[in-house]
Order: structure tokens, then sequence, then C-alpha cells
């Protein structure tokens, strides 16, 4: 009686019906990276902006000046600003209410006619006026709008433009609970495009917020539905190919994800406001719902559910657009024995092999989320033009994919793995201490480092999809991943709470973090060539050194269905 997998065979393991699904399934990895790394350009901090008081604002007017003029004539900390540091005088303002004797908010008017055009501070002795707290009213200087100009996250709310990447992460992490473990019980594909309509929805109400508290609420459901859409698009493409192919579509679709950070500098270059942004990374989402007319279910999933009958059908409809024809014999297909119930947590972790897999691959996911935002973001604190760094930057992982898609079918999943972790950690670790003076060097060894992080980025989703078996594989994917989301709520606290102690600070946790992941993915077992684990059972037979030697299929507790 024939296996899911020798009936796929017959069907074709990538023929033309599953390069359609692929590449159609693939789009979401671009616009999920546009919502993973679009708080970069949303949020971008202005160079130039000021706390603008009553007075300022009427001399400004009466004055005829520019707001470039109004920022050197009224703004304190002036010597602070031209030598580029980000000083604390951009959250006070002068007193210039207190020209006329009076700082009574009625006295602004009064105070401005007081006050010189060409040297408002003229009127206090010594030049010198009182400086006073911000209470609001920030002016900015810049064309582009962001979010930080929108609800002025700047000063005392600075924290709050954090806050907004560490709900989306969170978001991330409720999605891979909640969607995710939806997934493995409800089906691939219609969790998928309710997640794809989610996506869309929240991330228009993101782009009309009328303020912060209703910005964050809605980017936090756009991280849940995101997490949805990326995670179940990545299951139902690896569940749909043979084993041989796993390796090209698990890492290709992350080639569009990377695809996804080259895109978006042009299209937060091109539109001046962040409110387009949003609409323009958003609104690709509602094309995904016309998938469901040429998107099927997974048909692996369909089995473990026991639902063979609608698997054969679906092979049968894939054999014929690949111009293959199934024979009488394949009129029943078997489907595992093994009890199908709600997956937890203790599912995981119950078996020694299942045990060491999941802990491991937990912490594989954390690292490279720490690391990889963490060096994308660390961007931002060095200097130097964001839209030409983050294209650079994107452009670099290509190399990483194109390495292991040379690498993992030759010599495993395992090696490479860990090499890439290490060399990364090990290029974080040197950077920090090489001088500033040849920043060349320092440029060519973290850009080392980046190509390593990503391609243990890459490698873990195919990993962790091989050593699941069908019955958990969503959902273990989804929790293992949702130590990534923990570690991109982490990674920007982690970045800037550390640097500003000293600016290397941070390479070196990274560095320890990538090493230590470097050894440990040696202790899980090759996945190089072997069929999907359907069972828990199958997993634990990984663990056996015989079970390479005999090259041979595993074998599965059966039932059969008759069609």
């Amino acid at each position: 009686m024939p296996s899911f997998d020798e009936v796929l065979q017959k069907a074709g393991e990538f023929g033309r019906f599953q390069r359609r699904v692929f590449l159609l399934m693939c789009l979401t990895g671009i616009t999920f990276a546009f919502l993973f790394v679009s708080v970069v350009f949303l949020g971008v901090s202005p160079d130039h902006y000021w706390c603008r008081g009553p007075s300022a604002a009427a001399l400004a007017e009466r004055c005829g000046w520019s707001p470039e003029e109004e920022w050197n004539r009224t703004a304190p900390a002036q010597d602070a600003r031209e030598s580029g540091a980000r000083s604390d005088g951009r959250c006070e303002r002068y007193e210039l209410e207190a020209a006329n004797g009076s700082s009574a908010a009625g006295a602004a008017d009064a105070a401005a006619e007081a006050l010189s055009c060409s040297d408002p501070l003229a009127s206090f002795p010594n030049r010198t006026a009182p400086v006073v707290p911000c209470q609001g009213n920030w002016k900015y200087s810049q064309a582009h709008t962001t979010i930080v100009s929108e609800f002025n996250l700047v000063c005392l709310n600075s924290w709050m433009l954090d806050l907004s990447q560490a709900v989306l992460s969170l978001g991330f992490l409720a999605g891979a609970f909640t969607l995710c473990y939806a997934a493995d019980r409800y089906g691939r594909i219609i969790i998928y495009l309710i997640s794809c309509f989610g996506v869309g929805v929240s991330g228009i109400v993101v782009a009309f917020a009328p303020n912060f508290p209703v910005f964050v609420i809605f980017r936090f459901l756009q991280g849940v539905f995101g997490k949805g859409t990326w995670m179940t698009s990545y299951v139902i493409v690896t569940e749909m190919v043979g084993s041989k192919q796993r390796r090209i579509v698990g890492i290709v679709i992350q080639m569009f994800f990377t695809l996804g950070i080259i895109i978006i500098p042009g299209i937060a270059y091109l539109i001046p406001k962040w409110q387009g942004i949003q609409l323009a990374i958003t609104l690709p989402n509602f094309l995904f719902l016309l998938y469901y007319w040429v998107v099927p279910e997974s048909p692996r999933w369909l089995i473990t559910r026991k639902k063979g009958e609608k698997a054969l059908k679906i092979l049968q409809s894939i054999a014929k657009y690949n111009g293959k024809y199934l024979s009488p014999n394949y009129s029943e297909i078997t489907v595992t024995d093994e009890e199908v119930s709600n997956p937890s947590f203790l599912d995981l972790v119950r078996t020694p092999q299942m045990r060491k897999c999941t802990l491991i691959l937990m912490f594989a996911w954390f690292t490279s989320a720490v690391v990889y935002q963490g060096l994308v973001m660390r961007l931002g604190i060095i200097g130097g033009n964001l839209y030409i760094d983050f294209f650079i930057s994107g452009v670099v992982e290509l190399p990483g994919a194109l390495l292991i898609l040379l690498t993992i079918e030759r010599i495993g999943r395992r090696l490479p793995f860990a090499v890439s972790n290490i060399v990364a950690g090990i290029a974080c670790l040197v950077t920090a201490f090489l001088p500033e003076g040849i920043p060349w060097l320092r440029t060519s060894v973290a850009t080392i480092g980046r190509l390593g992080i990503t391609m243990a980025f890459e490698i873990v989703y195919l990993v962790n999809s091989e050593l699941y078996p069908t019955t958990l594989r969503n959902f273990g994917v989804s929790l293992c991943s949702g130590l990534c989301d923990f570690g991109g709520i982490v990674a920007p606290f982690l970045l800037f709470r550390l640097s500003a102690i000293w600016l290397e600070l941070p390479l070196i946790i990274f560095g320890i973090l990538a090493s230590v992941c470097g050894g440990l993915v040696m202790l899980l077992p090759e996945t190089k060539g072997i069929a999907l684990p359907e069972t828990v059972e199958d997993v634990e037979k990984l663990a056996s050194p015989h079970f390479y030697k005999r090259g041979k299929k595993k074998k599965s507790q059966v039932t059969s269905i008759h069609t």
C-alpha cells in the first residue's frame, strides 16, 4: 500500500504544480520582510527637532523665519547640535515669555513683540534666557514625516518607539501560539488566507491611527496575522514537495525575504510620509486572498487528520497538472495510525530526541533573532546613509543563500548550521576590538558576520521543519520560532542600552551567543536526504546511528482508507 511520499513521487515531487504554488507562496516572504523591518523607516528619528514655546511660535510668524532660522535662534544647546551630539537641549526650551517679566501663557504674544528678530536673546541679561522642560509642541524640520514626528516620540517619549517594535514582536509571538497552532488543527490554507486578510485590515488601521495607543494595538495585531502568513506559507511549501527539493524551496523562500529587505529602502525613499509607506507595504496582502482558487490544502496535513480521500484527490490533480498519470494501483493511500490530538508543548519535550531538538532549536532561534536584528539596527547608530546601507545589507544576504544551496546537500545541514553561527560569533568579537582607524577592515569583518548569521537564520527554518513530525510540524516550528520573536523583543533594548555603556559591548554579547549556538547545533541529528518524519517515533529513530546506514525510508504504522 503506497505511502504519501511514494504517491507524490509518481505525481511529481517538484513539477509545474509545485513550482506554481512555490512561487506564489514565496511572495509572502517579501511582504513579511516589509513588516519585519518597517519600523526602521516608519520611525526614522529626525535629525533636527526642537521644543517650540508659544512665544517662539509667535516670534517666528512675526519675523517670517524659516524652520531652520527659528531653530537656530530660539532653541537651546546650539553648540551641541552643531557638533552632532544628541543633546538634552532638544528636550528643553527657552522661556521667552519671561522677556516681559511674566511667564503666563497669555503673555506669549506680548513677549514676542518685545523680542528682536535679529537676536531674540538680546533682551535677556548676558543673552541667557531661562530654560524649562518641554511639555510638548515639538517642531520638526524634515520633509519626510515619520511616526516619531506624528506622535512626538522624542525625549521622555523616545522609549515608545522601541515599544512599537517590541509590540510587533510580541504579536509575532502571539501569532505563533494562536494562528500557527490553528493551522495544525484546522488546516494550512484557511489560516493562511485569514492571516493575509488580518494583516491587510490591521495595516490600514495602523496607517490612519489617530493616536499612539491605537497605532500600537493594531501594530500588535499586524504582528499576530503576519506570523500566520509567513510560517504557514513556509510549511505549505515544504509539505508539497519531495525530500530532495526541500533544501531548494526552504532556502529560496528565504531569498524572497531578502528581496523584501532590498526593496523597502526604495519604497521608503520615494514616499515622503510614513502613512504612504505603511499602505504601500500593507495593501499587497489583499492580493494573496486570490490564492483561495489556486493553492489547495496540504495533502500531507489531510493525511494526518485521516482525510486520505481528499488528499488523494489533490494528489491526482497535482499529477494531472504535472503531466503525469496515477495508475489505479494508487486508489488508496496510507495514513498515520498515531492518535491525532491538539498539539501542546509537552508533545515537543516528552521523548528524549524531541526534547533535545526542541531546546536546541529554541536557543538557535533566539540567537539568530538577537544577532541578526542587532546587526541590522546597529546600522542606525554608527552613522551613514540609511537607505543605501539597508540596501547593501540586503544584497549582502544573497550570497548566503547561494552558499547554503551549495553546501547543505553535499555535506548536510548540521555542519553548515554550526559553522555559520561560529563565523558570525567570531566576526562580531573581532569587530568589537578592531581599531576605528581602519574602517574598511571593520566593515569587511562585520559583513562576514552579517553573512554568517543570515545563513544560520535561513538554515534554522529548514532544519526545524525537518526535525518535527507532520502531526506537530506547524506547531513545533511556530513554537520554536516564538523564541525568535522573543529575541526580537530583547534585541532593541539590548543594543541601545549596552551601546550607551560602550558602543561595541553589544557585539561581544552577539559573538558569545552565536559561538555557543554553533557548538550546540552539532548535537542535532543530520536530516540530509531523509523523508519528512510522520510521527514522534520517526523522530526518535533519528538518534539511532543505524538509521543512516540503512538508507531506507522509515516505515510508519499505518491504516488504509479506500477511495
